[in-house]
């Protein structure tokens, strides 16, 4: 059986993702502070990747009534569960790939 590519493990490895998820960790955040705290991504890249992260049900997109209207971006359970599993991959990444990056004498 391979993974479906459209649900939440196929959006898992693109760019971004895990910096999204991550700055989410702590409660929920409007667009703008999100996109200030990932920094260099495009508007239209955040955007789409926002959007498959809420289709593949890792993050809650909410709507407030206010003038003008807001929008909020949470955690949902299956996401704040993946939490401690990229967690555990960054700090792999940063003991391993180092390493793994040097080009040989």
């Amino acid at each position: 059986m391979t993974p479906d590519s459209s649900g939440p493990s196929g959006s898992l490895g693109k760019r971004w993702n895990g910096i999204i998820l991550g700055s989410l960790s702590t409660g929920p955040v409007g667009y703008a502070e999100l996109r200030r705290v990932v920094g260099t991504i495009t508007d239209s890249v955040l955007s789409d990747r926002l959007t498959e992260l809420a289709a593949g049900g890792l993050i809650e997109r909410t709507v407030t009534d206010t003038r003008p209207p807001g929008v909020t971006y949470d955690l949902t359970a299956a996401g704040s569960a993946l939490l401690p599993i990229l967690h555990e991959l960054a700090r792999w990444a940063d003991e391993y790939l180092p390493r793994a990056c040097v080009a040989p004498d």
